[in-house]
């Protein structure tokens, strides 16, 4: 099969990279033609513009940053794409928009398949993402090879809309695992521990979390690199605040954490990384968070 891949931004890059990797035919396409570059060299082809890729392509997928550009995206590229053409939306979408964008597509014969990943870039450089698929079983059977070669954990979650609402549930427990360990760090730090038997002991323990092994290294570093900015934890806490009040559950850590990040990019900026809400309490109270032998970045 025949991919198309638009948007090759941290996340986009690996996955497409995966699957030329896999062997799978690929043309990419991104509005910064030098984030192409990497996989040209591996064997892609570059499209001049999003239309003529999605011409050329079985299938696009694309990974895009705010549900305004893949609307932009796709109405771009439905009159391009080939009869019986899947769209595998792989950005991080509300449910409404999914559903939106679904009958959009499908109202000019594309079919949409979204397909939401969680576990980091360095997991998706490896080909070893979570993958999480909502839309018709057919279609997952079909492009579960292009998933394998992206993912190792690969699930089918229900109905176009259902991946949207795990993903978010994902990633706001991410983020309220960062305020989390940012505060265990700190309160490590205070109490006299050396920060990097105290992040050990923590990863042995009960307490431990995912987000501690990965984030809480980079916080110790001081590089705070995940490739992930304030404004995309703040645009995936709207969307789990949103499914909150639609379903009546009250988020009261999802609402403190909501409010964190706010302060962080008041503080930092948008585009400054999301564990950078750790230096929100290292600059409240003086005190830095810093260890030896932690990477700045994951691998």
């Amino acid at each position: 099969m025949h991919y198309g891949y638009i948007g090759l931004g941290n996340l986009g890059a690996n996955c497409a990279a995966c699957l030329i990797k896999a062997g799978f035919q690929v043309t990419v396409f991104d509005l910064n033609p030098a984030l192409a570059e990497r996989l040209v060299a591996m064997g892609a082809t570059l499209a001049s513009s999003a239309e003529d890729l999605a011409a050329s392509a079985d299938h696009v997928l694309t990974c895009l940053p705010s549900p305004a550009v893949s609307e932009k995206v796709l109405r771009a590229i439905l009159p391009r794409m080939k009869p019986g053409a899947t769209w595998l939306e792989m950005s991080t979408l509300g449910r409404e928009d999914v559903l939106a964008l679904g009958a959009l597509a499908g109202a000019s014969g594309v079919r949409m398949l979204e397909l939401p990943v969680t576990g980091g870039v360095h997991l998706a450089a490896q080909g070893k993402i979570t993958m999480l698929a909502g839309g018709d079983k057919d279609l997952f059977d079909l492009h579960r090879p292009a998933m394998a070669a992206m993912g190792d954990k690969i699930f089918h979650m229900g109905p176009l809309g259902s991946s949207s609402i795990i993903k978010v549930i994902t990633n706001m427990l991410a983020f309220i695992h960062l305020k989390a360990t940012s505060e265990a760090l700190m309160l490590a730090k205070r109490g006299g521990l050396d920060l990097g038997q105290a992040w050990h002991a923590i990863a042995a323990s009960s307490g431990n979390s995912f987000v501690h092994e990965t984030e809480g290294a980079l916080i110790l570093n001081g590089s705070y690199d995940i490739a992930f900015n304030i404004d995309l934890a703040l645009k995936d806490l709207g969307f789990a605040l949103g499914f909150g009040k639609e379903f009546g559950v009250p988020l009261d850590l999802a609402s403190m954490t909501n409010q964190t990040y706010i302060a962080a990019k008041a503080a930092y900026g948008g585009e400054a990384q999301s564990p950078m809400i750790a230096k929100l309490l290292e600059d409240l109270l003086g005190t830095d968070l810093r260890a030896e032998g932690f990477p700045a970045r994951l691998e």
